[in-house]
């Protein structure tokens, strides 16, 4: 996707919107992977406004791929590919963002 498509469909969607993605049909013992809510360092950029794309697009895949299913492999797969596109997506974030010098929190406690 171009940068600025990806720029205007971010900026035409209010931060609150998703795709419909039916997170409570996710199978038993899946866990889904962090998906960010804020930018790191509080810097919205381009790449704040990619990886939204690219999170945007994986739950519309996620959609699409659940509503084509016709068994459990079916929907396992589509659960997975989601996973992977969000958990690609987020480092690819966090690589481009520690090229320009931002770093996301890390806590750790004790020591």
């Amino acid at each position: 996707m171009k940068k600025w498509t990806t720029l205007a469909i971010c900026l035409a969607l209010p931060a609150s919107v998703s795709a419909a993605v039916p997170y409570g049909s996710q199978p038993p013992g899946f866990e889904a992977p962090h998906i960010r809510t804020a930018p790191i360092a509080g810097v919205v950029n381009q790449q704040w406004y990619n990886y939204k794309a690219d999170i945007l697009e994986a739950e519309k895949e996620l959609t699409s791929d659940l509503r084509h299913s016709t068994d459990r492999e079916d929907r396992w797969d589509a659960w997975d590919e989601w996973e992977t596109e969000v958990v690609d997506a987020d480092k690819d974030y966090v690589k481009e963002m520690r090229k320009k010098g931002y770093r996301s929190g890390r806590v750790t406690v004790g020591g």
